[in-house]
């Protein structure tokens, strides 16, 4: 019973951090898409607040669609907010 406890929870904390890690190679994160763009000044600032927001929301969604709750949500968006703004 404690083994496959076990296992659900490290299936459940590998997956979402791999899963990111899958979605986020295929497109470059804010701060280089910024860096690429020659952004800078208000312009920088405006680029990335709206690249974190539009991250948050893609990272929720991916939340939501592997079904995460709690503590599990909060971190796989964290690290996946953090991965696509390039942090």
């Amino acid at each position: 019973m404690n083994r496959i406890v076990i296992g659900t929870l490290l299936s459940l904390l590998v997956s979402p951090l791999a899963y990111g890690a899958s979605a986020q190679s295929t497109t470059p994160s804010c701060k280089a898409q910024a860096s690429e763009k020659k952004l800078a000044g208000a312009a920088l600032s405006s680029f990335m607040t709206r690249c974190q927001r539009d991250a948050k929301s893609t990272c929720d969604a991916y939340a939501m669609d592997r079904k995460l709750a709690g503590a599990a949500k909060s971190s796989f968006t964290k690290k996946c907010v953090d991965d696509s703004v390039g942090k």
